[in-house]
């Protein structure tokens, strides 16, 4: 189903959202934003196999969050962190909805306060 109004960047949303939603994923994106690894490095601080590995590295390269390289006979992922400056924009915009919230809020114990003087 398409939705109307949306541009096609945001469309990838769901996919990076779902890539981040995993505890493993998000720590692979963390070890990978020191540099680049290959799956047995990034295997070795999890109780997984190397091929649970490869399918999280596959997911995250579906979501554009990775690059895989070919070095001989090692295949090392890079972070690619191009695709969070969308997700970002997005939460930044109930950021600004919850600032605003708060400084109603705010503003309402302000008079309360004022009122009982």
């Amino acid at each position: 189903m398409e939705q109307v109004g949306y541009e096609s960047a945001q469309v990838n949303l769901d996919g990076v959202f779902s890539a981040l939603s995993d505890p493993t994923r998000r720590a692979i994106l963390t070890r990978l934003a020191a540099g680049e690894a290959s799956v047995s490095e990034l295997a070795e601080p999890f109780e997984i196999s190397q091929p649970a590995v490869s399918k999280h590295l596959k997911v995250l390269e579906k979501a554009g969050l990775i690059t895989r390289g070919s070095d001989r006979q090692r295949r090392p992922a890079r972070l690619n962190a191009a695709p969070m400056k969308d997700a970002i924009a997005w939460l930044e915009e109930f950021k600004r909805f919850w600032s605003s919230s708060f400084d109603q809020l705010d503003d309402l114990l302000e008079e309360l306060k004022n009122a009982d003087l």
